[in-house]
């Protein structure tokens, strides 16, 4: 299956890492997910609700990345694709949570932990 929704960019506000200071002041983690799908139908008909509405999407993941600690990046991926394969359309989904204030005591761009899933 060729079609894809990407939802890239999301910026959230979580409590996650091994460290006190990152669960007690938080910091931003931006997601990426790219869901595989048949959009066919969503197509002929220009319904909505043929298709994932990545409006309620972002809301979900939003909602997992701001709620429960996790100590690695590894499982807030894991929650998030999960989130993403809950809609039975999706045959397959790629997450990336990218932690762009991660403590790391020398200059850096990113740090970012991706995954794929599928059914």
């Amino acid at each position: 299956m060729n079609d894809r929704i990407t939802l890239t960019g999301l910026n959230v506000t979580g409590y996650h890492g091994v460290y006190d200071h990152e669960r007690r002041d938080g910091q931003p983690f931006v997601v990426d997910v790219t869901l595989e799908l048949d959009t066919a139908k969503a197509a002929a008909t220009d319904d909505v609700a043929d298709t994932v509405h990545y409006g309620e999407l972002a809301q979900k993941l939003a909602a997992v990345v701001a709620g429960e600690p996790v100590n690695l990046l590894e499982k807030l991926v894991a929650r998030l694709a999960d989130v993403c394969l809950e809609d039975p359309r999706v045959s397959a989904a790629e997450v990336t949570v990218h932690k762009p204030k991660a403590p790391i005591p020398l200059e850096f761009a990113d740090v970012a932990v991706t995954i794929r899933r599928s059914r």
